[in-house]
């Protein structure tokens, strides 16, 4: 059966350690509220990050099992990618040149490209890992607008949206 699978920077839920412990809780902001009904609905999927870092591979399989029960797969990013990823290209260069800011604010630097570059890969090697034939891909914002093309050239037969 087809399903919609959604993928943004950040998952609708966030991962708050406390105690030792992964526990989940509701991510703010409209994404989350306005297609959280969606992705819990059949076979439905939601890809993201987080919003931790998770080092270790036994905590990252207690997360992505606590997850998996939400309908969501997580994409671990570390410290570093997040800092040059989306802290440096996306927030420093995408964010202001999309807002009209780029000769006033916009700061690029090669390596937080190359981390973009890779990040956007791993989301894709997430979405290869569940996505079928008859699937609709929603990709959301500018931190993954490579996405769409690197999942087209793997799965040419997919539908694909993007949200900007």
């Amino acid at each position: 059966m087809a399903k919609t699978i959604i993928v943004s920077n950040r998952l609708p839920v966030k991962i708050i350690v406390s105690n030792g412990e992964y526990n989940l809780a509701p991510s703010e902001g409209g994404l989350a509220t306005g297609l959280g009904s969606i992705y819990k609905q059949d076979d439905n999927i939601w890809i993201g990050w987080p919003g931790h870092e998770v080092a270790e591979e036994r905590d990252k399989h207690t997360v992505t099992n606590k997850l998996k029960e939400l309908s969501l797969l997580p994409v671990f990013l570390s410290q570093e990618e997040v800092s040059q990823y989306y802290e440096g290209f996306s927030n420093d260069v995408l964010w202001p040149v999309f807002h009209y800011y780029a000769s006033t604010y916009a700061n690029y630097q090669q390596s937080n490209w190359e981390s973009y570059k890779k990040v956007n890969e791993k989301f894709k090697n997430a979405v290869m890992a569940v996505a079928e034939p008859g699937d609709t891909i929603w990709v959301h914002d500018y931190q993954l607008l490579l996405l769409p093309e690197l999942i087209r050239r793997e799965m040419p037969e997919v539908s694909i949206g993007f949200f900007l």
